[in-house]
């Protein structure tokens, strides 16, 4: 007996959970199929949504209709605005939330939707039809139809797990199975695999860290959620705190890096530069005196807490040496010991900017299984792989994000046109217009593609109008207010800007660094919502660079507008370098856009590129 779906989905992680709640909101009949249904939504290493670009990230997914950032306001424990003193326009969200919390929150959010539906299997092999993906079949013999599949497996696929050199344990997670068939059978199909790892550290008891040594690190007080469409309630914060490595744990690894599996020789598979082990920290910055170790709580109903900064795949007896050297951790009792893991993906240049198999119909990839890292990363190629599945299944119009429309759009072009060689991380240095993607304007550039394909209900769709009205109007009050001398010098010499000798336009006033529009605007005796003053206030401000963003998307998006012809054979352009040839042959660019952003095209080659597709078109 076989079930039909219009999408099914393979894994539950961050990835799965966005595709398929995109996927169901798109009006697909979707199923999401995972190893464990209890582990829907689970947080596998540091319990904390957001940070830098990854904040965005998360209110872009959110502004689309998806779960994160919905989740994570039901379930943070701690919340900061990083960056607080660079100014509004780079601030960036981030929030320590409750394990167990985001995972229900993850699951009830998921089954408010009478269209999606989930199941316990491991899949084990593709249904093909004339060439097209048709469904899955798992290890148990149930097969699952659908039109279109998305694989988000994260690091299940040959996973392995290592603690030192002798422990090798076979898992996609601490106490879960690998998935091992369904790689095969997609390399059967064609798709190249390669090999990366990655790490946590080891967890410990809060209550027998002697938390009077450590920095205590409070959450802001200031109300933030990360959705933009619900407002619940947040639970109680819980502090972090700060401590630092020595001398001594740097003797500790010394004398036992070649005990580590990293080192030792046992792991082949590359891992991520900006999130190093202790190891990796040790050996390749040794002038250091020390490194960050922040202790951040797993939940409100626990006193086990995550030792961030201290990933390492050494034998337990020598992690729980290496706490007891931490100032503040000398009687600290391990309750899991940290580990590598090491794992197979998809080099992503196999991929369409749909996240589509090139050349297997039907077939999405999006997560891990990419060559990415992270929660939020895995979360925004779930967004568009689940909504491409959609598409698919209904021959609908395909669905991407410009470079200059969202971070979410930075990533894919990322991963699918330059490829990785070590697990891929967003930072909002990666984009060229980081001053247009904001995590507060992730509504305003986003809601029409949500209004275009109905991703959000009636009541979502309407509350999200009312405030980008509110915006526009704390901008318009903001221009059209005028503010007296006395209360204006008030505001400008408490933060240390040139007084005024006359009566000032608050918008003017606000246009100057470090100025608040909010507090302006009290002393003038006007009022605006908060958060629409935020808005407002960087649009003020930073008119002029904005203006040139704008001119400069608008020049690449002319060129993302030059359509490549899918069966264009780059090995017979010689006008371009061999290199080029090479490189776009293999990447197979959807637009002379994408073509410019694959490493070793250069702008002559374009040049030619051009010359080429156009006589091409004319017949020659």
């Amino acid at each position: 007996m076989s079930l039909r779906y219009d999408v099914l989905i393979i894994g539950g992680g961050h990835a799965g959970t966005e595709a398929a709640a995109l996927s169901a909101r798109s009006g697909a009949r979707t199923l999401l199929l995972t190893q464990n249904l209890e582990t829907i939504g689970q947080m596998s290493c540091n319990p904390a949504i957001g940070g830098i670009a990854k904040g965005t990230v998360v209110r872009e997914v959110d502004a689309l209709g998806g779960i994160m950032g919905r989740a994570t306001d039901l379930a943070r424990i701690q919340f900061r605005m990083l960056n607080r003193s660079k100014g509004p326009a780079v601030w960036s969200p981030r929030a320590q939330c409750d394990r167990g919390l985001y995972r229900r929150a993850v699951r009830s959010l998921l089954e408010r939707n009478a269209l999606l539906s989930c199941a316990q299997g491991t899949a084990s092999s593709f249904l093909m039809n004339a060439g097209l993906v048709a469904g899955v079949e798992t290890v148990d013999g149930r097969r699952y139809l659908a039109r279109a599949v998305v694989l988000t497996a994260g690091t299940f696929l040959r996973g392995r797990i290592h603690l030192g050199l002798d422990t090798r344990i076979p898992a996609g997670r601490a106490g879960e199975s690998p998935t091992v068939e369904i790689v095969q059978a997609l390399e059967e199909i064609g798709l190249k695999t390669r090999r990366f790892k990655t790490g946590t550290p080891p967890r410990i008891d809060g209550r027998s860290v002697d938390l009077r040594r450590l920095d205590r690190q409070e959450g802001d007080t200031a109300p933030f959620w990360f959705s933009f469409h619900q407002r619940e309630a947040h639970p109680e914060q819980r502090p972090c705190y700060l401590t630092r490595s020595n001398s001594r744990l740097r003797e500790i690894i010394e004398q036992h890096l070649h005990e580590s599996a990293l080192y030792g020789g046992a792991i082949s598979g590359r891992g991520p530069r900006y999130c190093p082990s202790i190891e990796d920290k040790i050996v390749k910055f040794p002038a250091a005196d020390g490194h960050q170790i922040f202790l951040e709580p797993e939940g409100l109903d626990t006193a086990e807490m995550y030792v961030n900064g201290l990933s390492t795949s050494l034998p337990p007896g020598v992690q729980l040496e290496l706490l007891h050297s931490v100032p503040g951790l000398e009687r600290a009792a391990m309750t899991r010991p940290g580990y590598a893991i090491e794992y197979d993906y998809f080099p992503p240049t196999q991929l369409m900017p749909t996240l589509e198999v090139r050349g297997v119909p039907g077939l999405f990839l999006a997560g891990q299984v990419n060559g990415s890292t992270g929660y939020e990363e895995a979360a925004g190629q779930g967004v568009v792989a689940g909504l491409n599945a959609a598409a698919c299944a209904f021959d609908r119009e395909c669905v991407t994000l410009a470079r200059d429309s969202a971070m979410i759009g930075v990533l894919v072009d990322d991963l699918v046109s330059r490829g990785v060689d070590e697990p891929y991380r967003l930072f909002t240095s990666r984009s060229e217009f980081r001053l247009l993607l904001r995590q507060d304007n992730a509504l305003r550039r986003l809601l029409p593609l949500a209004e275009r394909l109905r991703l959000l209900s009636d009541a979502e769709f309407k509350n999200a109008e009312q405030r980008l009205e509110m915006e526009v109007e704390a901008l318009t009050v903001a221009e059209s207010t005028w503010i007296d001398s006395d209360p204006a010098n008030q505001v400008l010499q408490a933060v240390g800007s040139a007084p005024v000798l006359d009566r000032r336009c608050v918008g003017e006033l606000a246009r100057r660094p470090g100025v608040p529009l909010l507090e302006l605007l009290a002393a003038a005796g006007g009022r605006v919502d908060h958060e629409a003053a935020e808005w407002a206030e960087i649009e003020l401000k930073y008119s002029g660079y904005l203006a040139r963003e704008r001119k400069a998307a608008s020049r690449i998006a002319q060129m993302d507008g030059f359509i490549l012809p899918a069966g264009l054979d780059y090995r017979r352009l010689h006008s371009l370098s061999f290199e080029a040839r090479e490189k776009l042959d293999s990447v197979r660019p959807t637009s002379l856009g994408q073509a410019g952003r694959v490493p070793g095209v250069s702008p002559s080659d374009l040049q030619n590129l051009v010359m080429e597709v156009v006589s091409l078109r004319r017949g020659r």
